[in-house]
């Protein structure tokens, strides 16, 4: 096991930190290595040190999707399983995912719970999306569930005139001679669910895909991770089926 520290985990919340590391180190039954970073930066090399162990974050949203995005980088995301205890704020994609935000909870549930393995979705531009999102990024609101068991998906609000072209597995399931009023796109079973509305006349289109190709006419925001990304003209997201394989609690 690779215990991977975040700075700023240990800078906010210092005894969940202590407590998560004292849980691990005495419950894993294999070799622990505990790497300390300095600085968030540093987690790349703190993973090239991994040698085959499992990774285990300590820290937050940010901290694993750093993780996240460099495995996938790295073409080993589904390797071994990934272990979380998050630590800190924010911690709302760990919270859909199903991992407690509790530290002895958490690092209890690493060393004795059960791999799940989930569909993500994985961007052009190199980024992963752990569980849904949607467009355009609204003003503010809670996070975007990560998959069906979660939260139900939020609608955010669509500006006016919001110009978009959707393409789903090539098929068009909106062009820029309608206003779109908003897309989501949420991995499931294998594919992506995804969802288009349009303004007046009021018009739903569904449809299920592998890959999403989005662009917009003067740019569009959307929000994916629990945070507001872009503006960008065109993004394609494509699914990976069980491409994450995560530690959670059993039951």
């Amino acid at each position: 096991m690779l215990i991977v520290i975040d700075p700023t985990a240990r800078r906010v919340d210092g005894e969940s930190v202590r407590i998560a590391r004292d849980v691990l180190c005495a419950g894993a039954s294999d070799d622990v290595k505990v790497c300390v970073l300095d600085q968030p930066q540093a987690m790349p090399r703190a993973l090239a040190r991994r040698k085959g162990r499992q990774v285990v974050v300590v820290g937050d949203d940010r901290a694993l999707l750093r993780a996240v995005r460099l495995l996938h980088r790295e073409g080993a995301l589904g390797a071994r399983p990934l272990g979380l205890v998050p630590v800190g704020a924010p911690v709302a994609v760990a919270r859909a995912l199903g991992v407690p935000t509790d530290a002895v909870a958490a690092s209890r549930a690493v060393l004795a719970g059960h791999t799940r393995r989930l569909d993500v979705l994985t961007d052009d531009a190199g980024g992963v999306v752990l569980g849904g999102l949607g467009i355009p990024a609204p003003a503010a609101g809670p996070p975007i569930a990560a998959w069906r068991r979660a939260v139900p998906f939020p609608r955010p609000r669509a500006r006016a005139g919001e110009r978009l072209r959707v393409e789903a597995d090539g098929r068009v399931l909106a062009d820029l001679d309608r206003p779109v009023a908003e897309v989501s796109v949420r991995p499931a079973d294998g594919l992506a669910d995804v969802v288009v509305r349009s303004g007046r006349p009021e018009r739903e289109v569904r449809a299920r895909a592998s890959s999403v190709t989005v662009f917009g006419s003067t740019g569009f925001s959307y929000r994916a991770n629990a945070v507001n990304l872009g503006p960008t003209r065109a993004r394609t997201w494509t699914v990976r089926p069980g491409a994450l394989r995560l530690t959670v609690p059993i039951g």
